[in-house]
């Protein structure tokens, strides 16, 4: 699934692509895509000669910004979108066409089909489901040292789940938590209530970092993830510790371990982040 750093990447690659256009119309292939409104036809009609004023991000979700309308995206494990000229073939998973009066058209593709738009006036989004109940952005400003350890404080919770957890820090998935604990030198089944306000602030300062440097990579392209213009990120080529079981780590060579922690797969290394014998 496309995390913080790739949606961010695909939010400024469709606003270079996107902003200033007219929809003239839309057309859906695949009509459990649109979740709000329940009517596939309506959802058309709204959108209807509405302009795009710009895409942002809230966790993993896109907002789509019109004068006059917000559409919220969920891209979940597949989808994509990409600006096509309207004569262009349609690529068989391609489930929902936003057609320019420019004609050019934007497509989303989801080979999975798990992916979600959702329509509401401006404001309205950020009160209803599926952004009401999400968490503090970790790249904005609000998201400092102490507002992190009053999240944390006091959770009963091991803090691999807690900061994949979207109520409490939206956008981190399962590769940038596994490095960030991993740069932080914290175990990824640690108590989050056992740890020290300096290992918090070494854990914020490492999710800070982490993200930071993957934005700028253009995100990770683990699996399939590409950008709005069909590109891959490249921070996959940065990792140091996901996806790196049995090979060495990079700060002191010994064999990267992969366990299960929340039901997710978890890599990190035994001597850089050692478990507390409590917690065994």
């Amino acid at each position: 699934m496309p995390e913080l750093p790739e949606v961010e990447t695909v939010k400024r690659t469709l606003n270079a692509l996107i902003t200033g256009k007219q929809i003239q119309n839309v057309t859906v292939r695949l009509p459990r895509i649109i979740q709000r409104p329940d009517d596939i036809q309506a959802f058309a009609n709204m959108l209807a000669g509405h302009t795009v004023v710009q895409v942002e991000r809230r966790g993993k979700f896109l907002r789509f910004v019109l004068d006059g309308l917000v559409m919220v995206s969920h891209l979940r494990m597949e989808g994509r979108y990409g600006l096509y000229q309207g004569e262009e073939p349609l690529d068989k998973h391609t489930h929902v066409i936003f057609h320019f009066t420019d004609g050019t058209e934007l497509r989303y593709t989801d080979v999975r089909q798990f992916g979600t738009m959702h329509l509401f006036q401006p404001g309205e989004d950020l009160l209803l489901p599926p952004l009401k109940k999400l968490g503090e952005e970790p790249l904005a400003p609000s998201f400092t040292p102490e507002r992190f350890k009053a999240i944390v404080s006091g959770k009963s919770t091991k803090i691999k789940p807690l900061l994949l957890n979207q109520e409490y820090v939206v956008g981190i998935g399962n590769i940038y938590v596994d490095e960030a604990l991993h740069r932080a030198r914290i175990h990824p089944e640690t108590g989050a209530k056992a740890l020290t306000d300096s290992q918090l602030d070494l854990l914020h300062h490492a999710i800070v970092a982490t993200l930071t440097e993957a934005v700028n990579a253009g995100g990770s392209s683990v699996k399939s993830y590409v950008n709005g213009q069909g590109e891959s990120g490249s921070y996959q080529h940065q990792l140091l510790i996901y996806g790196r079981k049995d090979q060495p780590c990079a700060s002191c060579g010994t064999l990267i371990e992969k366990s299960v922690v929340g039901g997710r797969g978890t890599h990190y290394c035994p001597r850089c982040q050692p478990q507390a014998k409590a917690e065994k």
